[in-house]
């Protein structure tokens, strides 16, 4: 308390306010970075922060060596490598806190700034949103600010007036980062790549499917894309997100076989009229892009080529590892197939060896019913109206899934229907495939923007009748349509935030959320999504559009009309600013160099009022009434200007009745 309560010297104060600029910097990197790595910096800042509080002397080099050694050596054991991304970032947050230890001279307290300043551009590195955008401009400022601090010589500002410097200093570049981030030249994907950095967590969709992954998914709020209509929307019943199609099954999951680019005709006809949209697809470390059922054509997607499966699934060449955004056109009328026979009807028939005898038996049973229609309304009308319940939390399943789902559990999630939909369409005789990808996105009404989450991924099935072709049923929504007309939250009660009922109302992404709360949920993802949008997906293609559209704008009449304007507006603010601020007195003293000027002694620029008196004196040419006058005005104005403020009221007209007898 004693340390406390004692007024701090310049130089603590400095170093503790550098030592609060460093943990701003440093706290970030807690989040991707090894437990022991954030320990250790936070010991090494406290340690600091006690040597200067105390005024002890900091430990020598023979102390921080072997700390540093051993620092080192628990980097390449944490990452198995000193290079790469994470590595790199991680010695470089130990070093920051090392030096701070180790600043023996003015020079080791800038190579600290500067190497906080290096650190804060690693953000971007692990995430490049609006909260670490204004983050990164919080630690510039407080940076900026404990610059200034060590360049006063005398006495130092408080730090209100040093952040607000720091402040100007930012708000001096802001135009020039602007322009440089619209006009300078842009490239596809990164600037860095270091070795190692490749993968990276993948999220969303896989090539399989089994009992359970689709329902953890569906607890999670992250966006998988979002998506802006160009025209009006579908209705939620008609919002379904093609991606992977699952063919092979052994029995406990569902996967995809071969499946070659189509480089044939797919049998696609297209009626209606076309619904136009713009998705803004999110990293997933993964190939598929996803379109609505059924894209008329291709999209096109900067930076990657796609390919078409003869499934109609659409993967990109590469993972798709950084946001892209793509425009895409639909039909939801079409038909995909119809000819009288399928070629490869075989490979959409397959069923596993030794499992499942029931669930066979039952389907081979429905083969008695000779129109094919008909044994698909038979297992949704079982779906319907046998005791199925649709949940996020089913039961176990043993080697027999499809058996124990349907006569033991009958509890699950639109995989478990899904898969065993399209068992039961097989064993019955009918072409039939499980085909997975979101289902339905909710619309903000602030941007107009529909966003998907991981949370509405779904699985449904495809069956394929002879004239008509492939044909999606979906037979959750026999056992749950709500799950397809309003969302997963209307059919299913997610649990509880931490198990606390009385929180269940408080999660803006329940159904049952507050009013304000799912207001600011709208807000905050209008916001997120307008800086995606404008910032993060900046893309050469959009750069080359914004140019081309100032170019136009620039070099026509009406603009160059309305900078000029513009401009002479500003210096005429100006000059009027600057004549409504001169002093009285100050223009008369204008006025007396103007008229000594014009008799022949202009006054020099680095001349004083006194040191012009005592050459006014001199100036024989000068009348002995205009030298005398012009000298007591020198005089009075000089004590005026230079001596305490003088309280005279009558200072301005003696100076008048001066500059008068100037001749």
């Amino acid at each position: 308390m004693k340390l406390l309560a004692t007024p701090l010297t310049r130089d603590k104060a400095d170093t503790l306010l550098l030592l609060g600029s460093a943990v701003l910097v440093l706290a970030p990197h807690a989040l991707h970075l090894p437990l022991w790595v954030s320990l250790l910096c936070g010991a090494t800042l406290a340690w600091r922060a006690a040597i200067t509080l105390r005024g002890k002397r900091m430990p020598p080099a023979l102390v921080l060596l072997p700390v540093a050694v051993a620092a080192m050596a628990g980097v390449q054991f944490s990452y198995e490598t000193l290079l790469g991304k994470d590595a790199g970032v991680a010695m470089l947050v130990l070093l920051v806190a090392f030096k701070m230890l180790e600043m023996h001279a003015r020079r080791d307290l800038f190579v600290v700034i500067f190497l906080c300043f290096f650190l804060v551009l690693t953000n971007f590195f692990y995430s490049q949103g609006i909260g670490t955008a204004l983050l990164t401009v919080a630690s510039v400022l407080l940076l900026l600010a404990t610059q200034l601090s060590f360049q006063f010589a005398c006495a130092v500002p408080p730090l209100r007036t040093r952040l607000a410097m720091a402040g100007r200093t930012l708000a001096f570049a802001l135009p020039i980062a602007i322009v440089l981030f619209v006009v300078f030249p842009r490239i596809h994907g990164p600037l860095w790549t270091m070795p190692g950095d490749a993968a990276g967590p993948s999220s969303g969709l896989s090539d399989s499917m089994a009992p359970g992954q689709m329902s953890n998914l569906a607890l999670s709020e992250e966006t998988a894309f979002r998506v802006r209509f160009l025209t009006p929307p579908p209705v939620q019943t008609q919002r379904y997100w093609r991606g992977p199609v699952l063919d092979f099954f052994d029995g406990l999951t569902w996967s995809r076989g071969a499946s070659q680019a189509s480089g044939r005709d797919l049998h696609l006809t297209v009626h209606g009229d076309a619904i136009d949209y713009e998705v803004t697809l999110e990293p997933s470390q993964s190939r598929w892009v996803f379109t609505l059922e059924m894209p008329g054509e291709l999209p096109q997607v900067a930076g990657h080529e796609l390919r078409l499966s003869p499934q109609f699934e659409l993967t990109a060449n590469d993972a798709i590892a950084s946001r892209v955004r793509y425009r895409a056109s639909s039909h939801l009328q079409f038909v995909f197939q119809g000819g009288p026979s399928l070629d490869d009807a075989q490979r959409w028939l397959l069923l596993p060896y030794g499992f499942n005898p029931r669930a066979l038996a039952a389907g081979r049973e429905l083969r008695r019913l000779p129109d094919p229609a008909q044994r698909v309304e038979a297992v949704l009308a079982q779906f319907r109206e046998q005791p199925f319940e649709y949940t996020l939390s089913p039961p176990l399943l043993g080697r027999h899934t499809v058996d124990e789902f349907l006569y033991g559990t009958r509890s699950g999630f639109c995989e478990h229907y899904s898969g065993a939909f399209v068992f039961l369409m097989r064993a019955a005789g009918v072409p039939a495939r499980v085909v997975t990808g979101y289902q339905g996105g909710e619309i903000n009404p602030l941007d107009g923007f529909m966003t998907v989450r991981q949370s509405d991924a779904h699985a449904w099935a495809e069956v394929w009748i002879a004239g008509i072709g492939w044909q999606r049923v979906d037979p959750t929504a026999a056992v749950a349509p709500e799950r397809v007309r309003r969302g997963l939250d209307a059919s299913v009660q997610r649990p509880a935030p931490f198990g606390i009922e009385a929180l269940r109302g408080m999660n803006p992404f329940h159904s049952g959320a507050n009013a304000w709360l799912a207001q600011l949920r709208n807000a905050a993802s209008a916001v997120n999504n307008g800086w995606n949008q404008w910032v993060l997906n900046y893309t050469p293609e959009r750069q080359r559009e914004v140019v081309r559209d100032l170019q136009r704008k620039l070099f026509g009449w009406p603009f160059i009309a309305l900078l000029t304007s513009v401009a002479v507006g500003l210096a005429l603010l100006v000059f009027l600013r600057r004549r409504r601020e001169i002093h009285p007195v100050d223009a008369l003293y204008s006025t007396l160099c103007k008229r000594l000027g014009q008799l022949g002694l202009a006054r020099a620029q680095d001349e004083g009022p006194s040191a012009y008196a005592a050459r006014v004196a001199g100036a024989s040419e000068l009348a002995p009434q205009t030298r005398t006058a012009a000298q007591d005005f020198l005089r009075r104005y000089s004590a005026w200007r230079y001596a305490p403020p003088t309280t005279d009221p009558r200072l301005t007209a003696t100076l008048k009745s001066l500059l008068s007898q100037v001749r």
